[in-house]
């Protein structure tokens, strides 16, 4: 029979346990047993998606963004807005969000739900996606942990000054990124998802026309991509959905050109320019445009650190039953 004290070690361990009980955590297996077909059934969905629609992976990846620097990354930003609630995603910087990217994790709920119902969370729908999209565009690979819960609050009100703004000043940018635990390196890094998608025109016209009363065009641009751009957007302000490809050598290939791009004054937005300009950035951009190995590598350690902000576990969130409305 067991001593006293070895008896009296075990109950206070059981106590301990009762009273403060193993938190949940995130891992790589979370839908080993409960949604077995949960990577197999991803892939297919967003494969399909990305093949009809190409622009699907930097709209993903644009979103998960948004998402994440906005109270963590909890799927908040699908919620559709209510007659009693504006939701972030009616945030006027939400406005231009793609809309493949939101039909991308629709998609993938639906053959979730058919599956496994109420066990795949939109939240690590969104995080898997981004990360499978980006790679099959040529970006890193890079571990995607699993067991977030979907956030129960989205409100419009709560977008402003969260997420950077391409007329923001570098010491802005910084900030912001700061204010979420990231550093130079990471937000140069991160700022390479630039590499795919577009921008609207309406994002980088004060630098090609008008630009002050002795130069039309911010002399940060080269002269013939500016007079390009100037031709590209001419009728902007009646088709506000004019856009343009952020590199336009490589526009959908995941490749450090972005980063050589802004030597040559091909950056598209003045926060482009801006990482070129500042000295605080500049060695960053530099890195990256001699070497894709170690953006690639920075870039997937941010990313890895994005997926894992403000996340929601437990009781702090839910798994919804459409992404896209609170259950």
């Amino acid at each position: 029979m067991a001593s006293p004290s070895v008896l009296l070690s075990l109950f206070l361990l059981f106590v301990a346990f009762l009273i403060s009980p193993s938190e949940p955590k995130l891992t790589v297996d979370h839908y080993k047993k409960s949604c077995p077909n949960f990577e197999q059934i991803m892939l297919e969905t967003i494969t399909n998606k990305q093949i009809t629609s190409p622009s699907t992976a930097a709209g993903t990846l644009r979103i998960f963004f948004h998402d994440c620097f906005v109270d963590g990354c909890d799927a908040s930003v699908l919620i559709s807005s209510t007659p009693f609630n504006k939701a972030e995603r009616d945030a006027d910087i939400n406005h231009s969000l793609p809309g493949d990217g939101f039909d991308v994790v629709v998609r993938a709920k639906t053959a979730l739900e058919l599956e496994c119902p109420g066990v795949v969370s939109c939240a690590d729908i969104l995080a898997f996606a981004t990360r499978d999209l980006l790679t099959m565009v040529g970006g890193p690979h890079y571990i995607v942990y699993l067991g977030r819960k979907d956030g129960l609050v989205s409100n419009a009100s709560s977008v402003e000054g969260h997420l950077p703004r391409p007329t923001m000043s570098m010491t802005q940018l910084l900030s912001i990124f700061e204010s979420k635990g990231f550093t130079v390196a990471e937000m140069v890094a991160l700022s390479g998802a630039h590499t795919i998608g577009f921008s609207h025109c309406s994002e980088f016209t004060q630098g090609i026309y008008n630009y002050s009363t002795s130069s039309q065009i911010d002399p940060s641009y080269n002269p013939r991509f500016a007079a390009g751009l100037q031709k590209a957007c001419s009728d902007y302000q009646k088709n506000p959905t004019l856009s343009v490809f952020n590199d336009i050598m490589t526009p959908n290939k995941f490749d450090n050109l972005y980063f050589q791009n802004l030597a040559k004054g091909l950056g598209l937005l003045s926060s482009d320019h801006a990482l070129y300009s500042d000295s605080r950035t500049k060695p960053f951009v530099e890195t990256y445009a001699k070497d894709q190995d170690a953006f690639f590598q920075a870039f997937g350690r941010a990313m890895q650190k994005l997926s894992l902000v403000g996340v929601k576990l437990g009781r702090n969130g839910e798994i919804r039953r459409e992404c896209n409305a609170f259950n």
